[in-house]
């Protein structure tokens, strides 16, 4: 599923909110903790790291593409 941002880039504990993958931000930040979330194939656990225009997130089977406006 396409997930449009507003701006050139987002957190990605933000993102994860807004792409309804996760319920809270404290549900985010134990997710990306846990090493369950990856950006392009890669686990992140960073919640702050940048992500930018087409850049995939997938959790639990689900994926999200970052669209920027």
């Amino acid at each position: 599923m396409d997930v449009a941002i507003s701006g050139d880039s987002i957190r990605l504990g933000q993102f994860l909110k807004l792409a309804n993958l996760v319920e809270s931000g404290g549900h985010a930040k134990e997710v990306i903790a846990a090493g369950e979330v990856k950006v392009n194939g890669e686990v992140v656990t960073s919640r702050g790291f940048s992500l930018v225009d087409a850049d995939v997130v997938h959790l639990a089977g689900a994926s999200a593409t970052v669209v920027t406006g």
